[in-house]
């Protein structure tokens, strides 16, 4: 009888062991269509759950999707480098600051106009549409909006401060300097995050268009001052923060609110009880303060060899039914307008609370010049916040080295 069992065993193990070899070899005999993505965590996880139900809805049709998760310190390099001398991936999904640049690069984006149809377009807000378009032309589909929103302690603060006046009252009963405690942390020497307070001041990186660098303006220099008063005056902020020490100090307890983004949710840890709210309302100006909202797109790149199956797939993925994966399972703030009237997403209060950031966000541009303004900008915010240059001339500095890398960029094309 065990002799028999153990004949059944080999015999189950050998038929596995084909069906893998099946498997493989199948694969080895269909094209292989790559995607690139930034994700880590459970939005990896979702992610890749939902290209393999793409991939089995496809079965028989001579070819699969293949996720490839792209360190994201180096991805926009890598797309740079790749894709206009026919390598890299066929579809890959990024935030619409780059948009602009790529374009003009050249070959390395394939227009959709052809391939979108008006109803499914109709699955987006405006606003996320106009951040795949550049020159009247669509480029993407919007998988997912970001944005940075307030994030509190529950233990440590009771109630979402609604105006920026009660923001630094509830800050500076908590900031302990001594003891590294704050009541307030952000990157707010990061210029994406300082766009919150730029935003609501009217201050702007570029003219309209991008043809023009607007750094030094009364709006924008306003905006920094503002920003310096809550870190040298009500001294409510960390020094030289970044990402890691904001996760690291909202996890260990040392800060009761912090400005982030769904990015930063997986990272939270499970000790920590926190709730989620829109930024407050700048009390001298009356108006709410207005991050930059990043709406990362799902591209098609011009060296792929099956694009219309390419769109095939990035439609897929803008689906109610993807849309309520990565909205539930990956933590996502998805652009398909009709998942968010699903109830999980509307007894999601977490989801729900970026959704009503959503309404006073500012989509980020998408000119060519984008990409040139973040070194000179990061540069001139840090010097300011260490003190090694006023905000004027910081501001200036920067404003002349993207001015001369526009006229630059304008005679190469």
């Amino acid at each position: 009888m065990k002799k028999q069992f153990g004949y059944l065993i080999a015999i189950l193990l050998a038929l596995v062991s084909l069906m893998q070899i099946s498997i493989v070899h199948a694969q080895s005999e269909m094209k292989r269509m790559v995607v690139w993505h930034a994700y880590r965590g459970e939005e990896k996880t979702a992610f890749e759950k939902v290209v393999k139900n793409y991939n089995e809805k496809i079965a028989g049709k001579g070819l699969y999707f293949k996720p490839l998760a792209v360190p994201y310190d180096a991805y926009a390099d890598k797309i740079s480098a790749a894709i206009p001398r026919g390598k890299g991936p066929d579809v890959f999904i990024y935030a619409q600051d780059r948009l602009g640049g790529w374009i003009e690069a050249g070959n390395t984006l394939e227009s959709i106009d052809f391939y979108a149809e008006d109803k499914e377009l109709e699955r987006f807000p405006g606003s996320l549409i106009s951040a795949m378009t550049y020159n009247d032309t669509l480029y993407g589909l919007p998988f997912n909006f970001k944005m940075p929103a307030m994030i509190y302690n529950k233990k440590l603060v009771n109630s979402a401060p609604k105006t920026t006046d009660e923001l630094i009252k509830v800050a500076k009963a908590l900031t302990d300097e001594k003891m590294g405690r704050f009541g307030l942390a952000y990157e707010y020497s990061n210029f994406f995050f300082h766009s919150a307070i730029l935003n609501a001041f009217g201050g702007k990186a570029f003219e309209k268009g991008g043809l023009v660098s607007e750094m030094v303006s009364k709006e924008n220099l306003n905006s920094i001052e503002f920003m310096l008063k809550w870190f040298q005056q009500d001294k409510v902020l960390p020094a030289e923060p970044s990402s890691s020490l904001i996760t690291s100090l909202f996890n260990d307890g040392k800060a009761a609110i912090v400005f982030s983004g769904p990015w930063m949710l997986g990272e939270i840890s499970q000790d920590i009880e926190y709730a989620i709210a829109p930024m407050p309302v700048i009390s001298e100006l009356g108006k709410p303060m207005a991050p930059w909202m990043s709406v990362e797109g799902l591209y098609i790149s011009k060296s792929s060899k099956n694009k219309e199956q390419s769109y095939d797939f990035i439609k897929y993925l803008t689906s109610q039914k993807v849309a309520l994966v990565m909205g539930q399972e990956g933590r996502q703030l998805p652009s398909n307008i009709k998942v968010w009237d699903e109830k999980v997403m509307q007894e999601n209060p977490v989801a729900m609370a970026f959704k009503e950031q959503m309404k006073t966000a500012v989509t980020m541009p998408n000119y060519a010049q984008m990409t040139l303004m973040w070194s000179p900008a990061t540069t001139a915010m840090n010097k300011i916040v260490k003190g090694t240059a006023s905000p004027k001339a910081a501001l200036l500095e920067a404003q002349n080295s993207i001015s001369k890398d526009i006229l630059a960029l304008a005679k190469s094309h």
